[in-house]
Order: C-alpha cells, then structure tokens, then sequence
C-alpha cells in the first residue's frame, strides 16, 4: 500500500516527523471540518495505510484552523441538502429498503473501526459535536485547547443519539455521557469541565497544542514498537470485555506484545544510564 505522504489527499493533511509521529488533520475548516463522503473514505483509507507503515509509531488526529476539530457530518452534502454534492455511488444515510439495511455515516471513519492498533491521540483545537465522537471515541487518549467544546446536538434536530454517546462511554462517565446527549445544542463541556470528568487528559493554551500533543506522541514513539502496540490493544480488551475474559485474554497479549527484540532494545536503554527528564502532571 502506497504510503500516507506519497498520496494526495482532498479532505486530510499528512505530516510526519523524524521521531515517528505522524500528524493528520481533518481539513476542510470552511464548514468547521465536518465529514463529506470523500472524508469518510480518506479516514478509512489514511487508517488502514498506517497500519503498515512501519516509520510511524504514534499518530496525532486534529483539526485544520482554531474553531472547530469537528462538528460530525456536512449535512449540507449528506442529510437532505443539495443532491448534486453527492458522489457517484449514491450514498445516503440511514435505512436503505429495511430498517435492518442501515447505512451509518461513521462505519469507516476510526482508527480502531479500521484494526490500527497504533496509538492516536487527539488533539481537540476548539468545537467536537456530533459525529465528532465517533472520532473522538476511537482515540487513545485526548488533549485539549483550553477554548475546546463539546456537545451533542442529536436530539434537538429530531435525531436519535446512539453510535455518539456509545462510543463516548469509553471516555465520560454515564450520567455525563447521558447529559450531554439528551440536553442537545442547550449546553457544551468546556474544555476545563472535560478534564475534571477525565475525558481529556490535559489542557492547555490554544497556541501551545499542536507542540504538547507532539512532544506527548514522540515520547510514546521512542518506545518499542510491539510493546506499546500490544498495550494500547490490551487495555482496549480490558475496557471491552469482562475482567475476566480480558485477564485470560491477556497471557496472548504478554506474548505477542513482548518479543526479544523490543526486550533487548529495553534493556539496552536501562543499561546505558542515561535517565529519561520526566515531567510532573
């Protein structure tokens, strides 16, 4: 598979660094980056092309501009708007002959959807609302700009709220999750309230994000491949299934996570003395 620097991207940005990290940036700021059908396929497609490129070992997912990371689907395009936006395949969203024939606009957008078991971090540079979570869910952990908001707007435009908050759950607890669903577009989460809840992880000034997300991802980078990669699937386990179930699960991620190369290059790093400067969070 061609590698995500060599392709041309309509909707996304691509950068990667010399530490491993790669940066994507959903990028269509003029209607605050809200997904079209030619996102969807470039997430699915940029997802899956990173599975298999080995320079990158950690990824940053943002937004292109300051007000919004995301605000969920271009309704414009995709829900009722102007039908000559649409693309050759005739998409549409929701029941498609049956109710058991649904087509859900956020089937292909996220990394774990598409089986990348590298970590992602998001980083939220202002508005997330809506089909934003499916994004934002999929995420292994976020950092925020302090003039970050969230909300769900689902319910106040006669929509059911359900993939969004479900995929959220993994992030905010229940009655948090809950009221944000059912109060709509009548409040948002600052960026200080999501950190208080632990949705995010962080916060820091607008300006200074793109640098600490950076910074946090090469970190992550620096340290071997299988290890981390066998972590992060692990802990997704533990959230997913039963602790038992994940706990016998876990001897094939002990094995699998752990090979005599990423040991050796362990015991390398502790044998050198060189300690690493930690910060205190």
């Amino acid at each position: 598979m061609t590698a995500p620097a060599e392709r041309s991207w309509e909707t996304l940005a691509y950068e990667e660094t010399d530490e491993g990290v790669a940066i994507v940036t959903l990028n269509r700021p003029d209607v605050h980056n809200a997904f079209n059908r030619t996102m969807q396929r470039e997430l699915h497609d940029m997802w899956r092309s990173l599975r298999t490129h080995d320079q990158v070992r950690c990824i940053v997912l943002t937004g292109a501009g300051e007000k919004a990371f995301c605000t969920g689907i271009d309704r414009a395009e995709q829900m009722g708007g102007d039908s000559s936006l649409l693309d050759t395949d005739d998409h549409r969203i929701g029941a498609a002959g049956t109710p058991f024939q649904f087509d859900d606009p956020g089937d292909l957008i996220g990394p774990k959807t598409a089986d990348l078991w590298k970590p992602v971090i998001g980083a939220v540079n202002g508005m997330a609302c809506g089909g934003a979570f499916y994004l934002l869910g999929e995420t292994d952990f976020l950092i925020a700009a302090e003039h970050a908001t969230f909300f769900d707007p689902h319910v106040t435009y006669g929509m059911c709220a359900t993939y969004e908050p479900i995929h959220m759950l993994s992030k905010m607890p229940f009655g948090e999750v809950m009221r944000m669903s059912i109060m709509g577009n009548h409040e948002r989460l600052s960026a200080e309230r999501a950190f208080q809840i632990g949705m995010v992880t962080d916060v820091v000034p607008g300006d200074e994000l793109q640098a600490e997300s950076r910074r946090v991802a090469t970190a992550v980078a620096s340290a071997p491949t299988v290890a981390v990669q066998g972590t992060v699937r692990s802990i997704w386990a533990g959230l997913e299934l039963g602790r038992t179930q994940a706990l016998r699960q876990g001897y094939s991620f002990i094995g699998l996570g752990t090979n005599d190369e990423s040991l050796a290059e362990g015991q390398a790093a502790f044998s050198s003395g060189k300690r690493i400067e930690w910060r205190l969070r």
